[in-house]
């Protein structure tokens, strides 16, 4: 029988990339986890890692492994889930990953309701884009991430994973109070695409090259025959609300920036399928049934259910 310590390493080698990426994450050295990996590839009698330049890539032998491996760890996962079920009190600690707007807006209010109901739940919340929480949650940092799907931008849907709608979140047009946003009537009559491209010559402020918010975005504008002049990026949205509140950018915000709090900057109706992303939770296949798994997510579907949306110009 193969060793399921080094079963994992080998599954851990596939997430991860390289030996140094595997020896970090689990706290040992690279030598020793390449010790390990080599007495597999005794026991299982075939060679498992194949050099590629300065790096290593699994042979099929050994992707044949790591399936039967996931599969092997995510009945662990569901025999964890019954035992914490048949406790009268939860414990334990529930690893989370969210981008900004959602830890800033239905993170805490969730925290508070879980450290109500099970105050022996410790909770570790960790701020990070979708873009790298859900590799690192198939890798098993986390237990639970909150991520996003931009409109017409679909996420990958590792078969290892289980996704729940958390809520769709409206997106706005938000500019500054003195920027000509055609507010003319036969710009009103046109709708609001011509309101997006009244705002073609304006700066604008977008999150950075290679996130799922920027690839929206820049198609939205295109969409509407036109080059967006960025000359600011960030991932902090409240930095975007910051440069358009004094006047520097446009910007494309989330009605989570202002969770039910009155709007400080004009915002304007974003051109139809194009007006909400859907927000959800992400979990690896087997932990859906974890009773600290399901009291978060109930938890942040409570905090999802903010007020009304901000007001519009």
């Amino acid at each position: 029988m193969f060793d399921l310590h080094r079963l994992r390493l080998l599954r851990e080698l596939k997430h991860r990339g390289t030996l140094a990426a595997v020896a970090a994450a689990l706290s040992y050295s690279p030598s020793a986890v390449s010790q390990q990996l080599s007495q597999l590839e005794s026991e299982v009698g075939v060679p498992l890692l194949e050099p590629v330049g300065r790096r290593v890539r699994l042979t099929q032998q050994a992707e044949i492994l790591v399936t039967h491996t996931e599969a092997v760890l995510e009945r662990l996962e569901r025999a964890e889930a019954e035992i914490a079920t048949s406790l009268t009190e939860l414990t334990g600690t529930l690893r989370i990953a969210s981008f900004q707007t959602a830890a800033l807006a239905l993170v805490p209010p969730a925290l508070t309701l879980l450290r109500d109901i099970h105050p022996r739940l410790r909770v570790h919340v960790t701020q990070m884009e979708p873009e790298r929480a859900l590799p690192a949650l198939l890798a098993r940092d986390f237990d639970l991430v909150i991520a996003e799907e931009y409109p017409g931008n679909p996420n990958p849907r590792p078969a290892e994973l289980e996704q729940e709608v958390l809520c769709h979140d409206p997106l706005r047009l938000a500019h500054p109070r003195t920027a000509v946003t055609g507010d003319t009537a036969e710009t009103v009559a046109a709708g609001t695409v011509a309101r997006l491209r009244a705002l073609a010559e304006h700066p604008w402020v977008l999150e950075p090259e290679g996130t799922a918010a920027r690839h929206w975005a820049m198609t939205l504008c295109r969409t509407a025959d036109f080059e967006p002049d960025v000359r600011f990026e960030s991932t902090d949205l409240l930095l975007h609300l910051r440069l358009v509140e004094q006047g520097h950018a446009a910007a494309l915000l989330p009605d989570l920036v202002w969770h039910g709090r009155p709007a400080t900057v004009p915002l304007q109706q974003l051109p139809y399928g194009q007006r909400a992303r859907r927000l959800f939770t992400a979990i690896r296949r087997g932990r859906g049934h974890h009773p600290a798994v399901r009291a978060c997510r109930q938890a942040l579907r409570q905090a999802a259910q903010a007020p009304g949306p901000p007001t519009l110009t």
